[in-house]
Order: structure tokens, then C-alpha cells, then sequence
């Protein structure tokens, strides 16, 4: 159950225990064995419900103070994010269609209902705009005319 042989073996050592504190309380005509089950799988559970709550641990001689804290990587997600909501819908959906979600064109044109033509046209466009916000050009005002 625990994929980590000393975390089993204390998962046994802690159901003999509580099995031996609690003798009294087993059913004289019942099976032992299932009983012990019953408290080993108890045990369990409740051992994964204790982790959740405490969220993830790191023993300290695992950590490196060497390694790299993330913030600039969840800098620049939140800055490529924010640029992929300054394109237009029709550029930002044929960008997730096919650079996220890894559509062909042809899919992609069947999903917005637009020729392939199109979806190439859109996504050459979109790339092209996305690198521009990235490396902080301010995008260009204009107005739809319909």
C-alpha cells in the first residue's frame, strides 16, 4: 500500500501496537485477521488524510540552497499569460488550439469553421504579435470596422 518498505514496516508496527492495546475490543467469534486488515487499512487512510492536511514535506538535507527559488519562471507564466489575453479571440483561439492543445490546421479550421488558409494566416499572426508583447512592445490601438 505505501510503495516504500520502511513506511510499511511502520504501518505494521503501528497496527500491531494499536491491535495489542486493543485486544479487548476484537470479537471473540470474529477473524483476526480480518480484523487486523481492517485496522491496517484504517491506519492507512487515515495516514494519507494526515499528509493532505499537512501538505508535502521536504526532509532539510534534501534541500539545496544552490537551486533556483521558481519566482522568474512564475514571472514570466504570469507576464506570457497576460499577453496571451491582449490578443484578439480569433488569434488567441487558433494560438491554444494549435500550440496547447497540438491540433492539426485542419482540425483547427473544422473546430472555428474557417479554411486552413486562414488558420495559417492567424496563427503566423498571433505568434508574431505574442513574441512582440513578450519582449514589451505596446500593442497597436485599432479599431474594428464590421
Amino acid at each position: 500500500m505505501t510503495r516504500e518498505p520502511a513506511a510499511g514496516d511502520d504501518l505494521v508496527q503501528d497496527c500491531l501496537e494499536r491491535a495489542v492495546g486493543r485486544w479487548y475490543l476484537r470479537r471473540p467469534d470474529g477473524d483476526v485477521r480480518a480484523w487486523l486488515f481492517t485496522i491496517l487499512h484504517n491506519l492507512f487512510i487515515g495516514g494519507l488524510r494526515r499528509e493532505r492536511r499537512r501538505g508535502s514535506q521536504e526532509a532539510l538535507e534534501d534541500w539545496h540552497a544552490g537551486e533556483p527559488g521558481g519566482q522568474e519562471t512564475a514571472l514570466l507564466g504570469r507576464d506570457a499569460l497576460r499577453c496571451l489575453q491582449a490578443l484578439s479571440a480569433e488569434h488567441r483561439a487558433v494560438l491554444l488550439l494549435v500550440g496547447v492543445e497540438g491540433l492539426s490546421y485542419e482540425s483547427t479550421g473544422r473546430v472555428l469553421g474557417v479554411p486552413v488558409g486562414t488558420v495559417m494566416s492567424r496563427l503566423s499572426r498571433a505568434r508574431e504579435q505574442l513574441r512582440r508583447l513578450l519582449e514589451g512592445e505596446r500593442p497597436a490601438l485599432l479599431r474594428r470596422v464590421k
